[in-house]
């Protein structure tokens, strides 16, 4: 069964050969491990350049060891790192011996669990590595160090000071009803509930436009045969990504290209062409078209700019998912006497010539929330977005439940509410799965 008293060790480094690699060890026996790998006493927070030795005293590698004594280290216990060479079978061979003096294989995310149970981190912080290593950009790389600097824990903080505040006054209130308590007699309590309202409506507004660079946007490409949307494809990511030809129906399967506009990863996929198939094999293309229509961010509608429009707006329009925001592409424009501007959610360009693409560039960095200024980014994921919403919803219930002149015992709860979900946030108030479930999904090693 596995302890948290556990010696644990794992490759910190990715899988594949390299000039470096590192062993990690954490745990009560991990200064054991330290003197018999390298046969001498590490001093703590020192890198030492000493051979590391095998099951019978073999020479298997030289490089750096470096011991990090609890608490002054990244999980808080007793940590080890062995720099070795690069080698996969050195590194194995070297966390093999780990294995054989006492430790255990760490589960994934294992050292960072542990850093947050010995409140090295809060969760928000511990999410943020996950993220700082996994960073599709230049800007979701600055705004993962920050969340792990613990920028965006400090503004849940605030709220849940701010909360604390609140559930203090009432509950005096509903504890001593014999006292005259002027905070409540006054209406303070309905003034800091619009205050704390507007507070989290800030920070979540800000969170929903961060959770952008994390997941990047979702933007599919769709319209009439031949209308210019494998060429729309290949002028955004600036490669010949689709074939592009003059037979209606070329694209059949779905094309997907990652670019970045300022920093922000946008995934562009062309689909096939809406109309009536012509084969199996296209009527196949249409469908997962249609689906990946139902899960984008923005659906770029290509029209033909040298034919009619009503025609085409007929054809496709009805073929569209509802709610999906649409951008009106009015390609070819090179093949027409006039020239149209961006007005609305309408963007007149050539994906030939590549005239107007710097419009439509603008128009998708516009669409995802993105700012110019990175100093107020920060990492976000889902669960966040989620238990900020919860404790929105639950203080906008306390406003009604005090308006409406309910029982205050409904405001007090309401306020515990919203307190527990913005505790998820940094780890305050959680439970054994749901941490499972977040640290599951972290490399080995870290």
């Amino acid at each position: 069964m596995e302890s948290p008293s556990d010696t644990i060790a794992a490759v910190a480094t990715p899988v594949g050969r390299g000039g470096i690699g590192v062993v990690r060890v954490s745990g009560p026996r991990a200064s054991v491990i330290a003197e018999r790998i390298t046969g001498r006493t590490l001093r703590p927070r020192v890198a030492h350049q000493t051979r590391f030795f095998g099951a019978e005293d073999q020479e298997v590698d030289n490089g750096l060891a470096i011991f990090f004594a609890a608490p002054r280290s990244f999980t808080g216990e007793d940590v080890l790192e062995l720099h070795c060479h690069g080698s996969p079978v050195v590194l194995d061979m070297v966390l093999e011996r780990t294995l054989q003096l006492g430790a255990r294989l760490a589960r994934p995310g294992e050292f960072s669990e542990r850093a947050f149970l010995n409140d090295k981190l809060d969760l928000a912080q511990a999410e943020a590595i996950a993220d700082l290593i996994e960073a599709k950009s230049r800007r979701a790389a600055v705004a993962a160090l920050r969340s792990l600097e613990g920028v965006f824990s400090r503004r849940v903080d605030s709220l849940i000071e701010a909360l604390v505040a609140l559930r203090v006054f009432v509950e005096s209130t509903l504890d001593f009803p014999d006292e005259d308590i002027e905070f409540i007699s006054q209406g303070r309590v309905a003034e800091q509930l619009d205050s704390l309202a507007r507070d989290i409506a800030v920070i979540l507004a800000e969170a929903e436009s961060n959770a952008r660079l994390r997941a990047g946007l979702r933007v599919v490409i769709a319209g009439l045969p031949n209308a210019g949307k494998s060429s729309l494809l290949n002028a955004l990511s600036q490669r010949e990504s689709a074939i592009v030809t003059d037979i209606p129906g070329t694209t059949r399967d779905i094309i997907r290209e990652n670019i970045l506009i300022d920093g922000m990863p946008i995934e562009v996929i062309d689909t096939a062409g809406l109309r009536d198939a012509a084969d199996k094999v296209e009527a196949i293309g249409i469908d997962r078209a249609r689906a990946e229509m139902g899960k984008a961010d923005v659906v770029l509608l290509v029209i033909d700019s040298s034919e009619p429009e009503d025609g085409q707006l007929t054809a496709v329009l009805p073929k569209l998912p509802a709610d999906t925001p649409i951008v009106y592409v009015y390609n070819k424009i090179d093949m027409r006497a006039e020239r149209g501007n961006a007005a609305g959610d309408k963007i007149f360009l050539s994906a030939l010539t590549g005239e107007g693409i710097d419009l439509l560039r603008q128009k998708l960095k516009a669409m995802s929330g993105l700012h110019d200024a990175e100093a107020g980014e920060f990492s976000v994921r889902r669960r966040h977005l989620d238990a900020l919403r919860r404790a929105q919803q639950a203080v906008e219930q306390a406003r009604h439940s005090l308006t409406q002149g309910s029982a205050l015992e409904l405001s007090a709860e309401d306020l515990r509410a919203a307190q527990l979900a913005l505790g998820e946030i940094t780890g305050e108030f959680t439970n054994e799965d749901l941490l499972t479930r977040i640290f599951s999904t972290f490399c080995i090693g870290k």
